[in-house]
């Protein structure tokens, strides 16, 4: 979310520390601000000064930019009417940051007052209930949002002199970081965790231990983290970590994730459709067929109807497919570029299906198998997926937790990207990644994938769109070949060469990669799409003294084609998927929409035209809803 004028911010705990140092900053923006808080005189105070920044921001508006109300956020009915008074007031919430928290000095089981059960209900049960408010708020206005909640690194490690404390703000950690899946109704729900700031609370603390952890962290970087939560899409579920010692960072780190994580797939079933649902077998359906041999999909192809192949052999499956993917080397599959022999031996096997990444519903099972059920959404990467039905093998089904567009592109695209990347971090010399077409399907992922890895990204692509999606994946440099000269850039910024590079586009642009290589550098090709296309097709080139440039810096050129990585589609699969539903992995699907099996030759020439940004996908089928029914 880019923060913006116009837009409206709840604060609880707002009138001092932290919550304070927020409001204003988000009043900087010209964002309105509802700050809630037990102090009259100080919130108001805060209010005062919010209405002041936004009025040199909003000059002629006539209505409120700032709102005080006094709440004790423990108590549920005063906080559900601070959020109904914010949206009569705002019209709506776009962010909300619950902020609001004491410490407990007292030992607790010293406590004849039983005071630790406030710190319990002001630090956990209230933030619970204000997240809870501000989904509700957000939910019914069809109005997506950002909630922040205050954690500290009290949460993350013990602090022996106030458990209570520790134990509330581990509980907001863990509470919010199993939110994670509230982005796929466009609300995202992050926690801040600094370490001590000088508040009113964190000057309670012994200088002792404050100098010992590198001082009071800046207010300035809790503002600073706290934006970054709120600006990143990719970010939801996540923790970030503030200290003078480290930095900031996000907790845990993936080495500490990894010991915990549970695979997909030994829970895929679980995720997929419970339920029967209703899927209609009928007594034909079209699929698209190469009829002839051409680099020229349109010209190769044609839609036919054929009889739906039932029954099914025993260890066969049929999938309902709900979205194909489009990929530039479709032209070479329907030019036969894939099947060995000469042109007598392919043009015996005319016709034959195209297509192939798809997700679907299993519509249908052979007698023989039995671990894949009726109803489970799954992906398939072979041959027949431009179809509204595809019989395949058992052995071929990939079950997947929903049947989305973005799971389509996890297939061809993310797969490559994902394990030829995987395989060049072998070389421990990556240190700078360049990628080309990265604004396409499988660029997207291999720019976001290697900064995961924590390498320096530099990305190619052509237009003004495109550079902006890219810089949304967090490409540290990015390079518009219709506005720079990509040598150039190259040869002046990174003059020691680049340590490893994805390479998707062939020709001119490859050998412009191989000389940006660096000493001991890794080059991994994995198509060339400016081959593809033409009268002639796709023709061997020639790059004069490639030897001997290798030779020369000790560079690795690797070739990689997915079909022979079969064995490990699944768990990569799993991954991204795992990434992607976390939030640490966004997934661009082209906003141009395609619909019907006949359809696919249109996407197929868009893709081609350059005009694409993200992952092209054609719906088969958008009538298909998940309903229980009976087959």
């Amino acid at each position: 979310m880019k923060i913006e004028p116009g837009l409206s911010a709840l604060v609880t705990g707002g009138a001092s520390g932290i919550g304070k140092a927020l409001s204003v900053a988000l009043a900087e923006k010209g964002v309105f601000v509802t700050v809630v808080d037990l102090s009259e005189e100080k919130g108001k105070e805060v209010a005062s000064l919010v209405e002041s920044k936004n009025a040199k921001l909003h000059p002629k508006l006539g209505s409120p930019t700032a709102l005080f109300i006094r709440c004790d956020v423990s108590n549920s009915r005063d906080l559900a009417s601070a959020f109904e008074k914010h949206v009569t007031t705002f019209g709506g919430l776009d962010i909300c940051i619950n902020n609001a928290g004491i410490g407990s000095f007292t030992r607790f089981y010293e406590d004849q007052a039983d005071a630790w059960k406030n710190t319990v209900n002001v630090n956990l049960v209230a933030v619970i209930d204000s997240t809870r408010l501000a989904i509700k708020t957000m939910l019914d206005a069809k109005n997506p949002g950002v909630i922040i909640n205050m954690g500290s690194a009290a949460g993350l490690y013990p602090m022996i002199f106030d458990p209570i404390y520790s134990g509330t703000k581990g509980g907001v950690v863990m509470f919010t970081r199993s939110l994670t899946l509230l982005k796929r109704q466009g609300i995202r729900v992050n926690v801040l965790c600094p370490e001590f700031v000088e508040t009113d609370m964190g000057v309670k603390v012994g200088s002792k231990l404050v100098d010992l952890l590198g001082g009071f962290v800046p207010m300035e970087e809790v503002v600073k983290g706290a934006f970054e939560l709120i600006s990143d899409e990719r970010k939801a579920g996540a923790c970030l970590w503030i200290s003078n010692r480290r930095g900031s960072e996000y907790w845990p780190t993936p080495a500490e994730e990894a010991k915990y994580l549970i695979d997909s797939s030994k829970f895929r079933k679980k995720l997929a459709v419970n339920a029967p649902v209703n899927i209609q077998l009928p007594q034909s359906y079209e699929k698209i067929i190469v009829h002839t041999l051409s680099h020229n999909f349109r010209h190769a192809t044609r839609v036919i109807r054929a009889p739906l192949p039932l029954p099914l052999g025993p260890h066969q499956v049929l999938l309902k497919v709900i979205y194909a993917g489009v990929n530039a080397s479709d032209v070479n599959f329907s030019s036969g570029r894939y099947f060995s022999g000469n042109s007598t031996d392919l043009a015996s096997r005319l016709p034959f299906d195209a297509g192939f990444e798809a997700v679907g519903i299993i519509a249908a099972v052979g007698e023989s198998v039995h671990h894949l059920r009726i109803g489970t959404p799954a992906a398939i990467m072979t041959y027949g997926s431009y179809a509204e039905f595809t019989v395949v093998s058992s052995k071929h089904i990939l079950p997947v937790p929903r049947p989305d567009p973005e799971v389509v592109a996890m297939l061809t695209s993310g797969l490559t990207a994902s394990i030829a990347l995987e395989k060049a971090r072998q070389i421990e010399s990556g240190k700078v990644v360049l990628v080309t077409a990265a604004a396409g399907g499988t660029g997207q992922f291999a720019v976001q994938l290697a900064k995961l890895a924590g390498r320096k990204v530099v990305a190619t692509c052509g237009g003004k769109e495109k550079a902006m999606l890219l810089k949304e994946l967090g490409v540290d440099r990015v390079i518009d070949y219709r506005v720079e000269d990509i040598k150039t850039v190259l040869k002046k910024e990174f003059p020691k060469g680049v340590d490893i590079i994805y390479e998707s586009v062939g020709g001119d642009m490859f050998e412009l990669c191989l000389n940006a290589l660096a000493v001991y550098g890794h080059l991994i090709v994995i198509g060339m799409i400016s081959k593809y296309q033409g009268e002639k097709g796709w023709e061997p080139s020639h790059y004069t003294g490639l030897c001997e440039k290798i030779l020369a810096k000790s560079q690795t050129v690797t070739g990689f084609f997915l079909v022979q990585y079969a064995h490990l589609w699944q768990q990569h699969l799993d991954k991204l998927f795992n990434l992607f539903s976390s939030g640490k992995l966004k997934v661009s699907i082209d906003p141009k929409r395609f619909v019907g099996v006949g359809a696919v030759a249109d996407a197929v020439e868009y893709l081609h035209s350059g005009k694409s940004v993200g992952k092209v996908v054609v719906c088969i089928d958008p009538t298909f809803s998940q309903q229980k029914a009976n087959l």
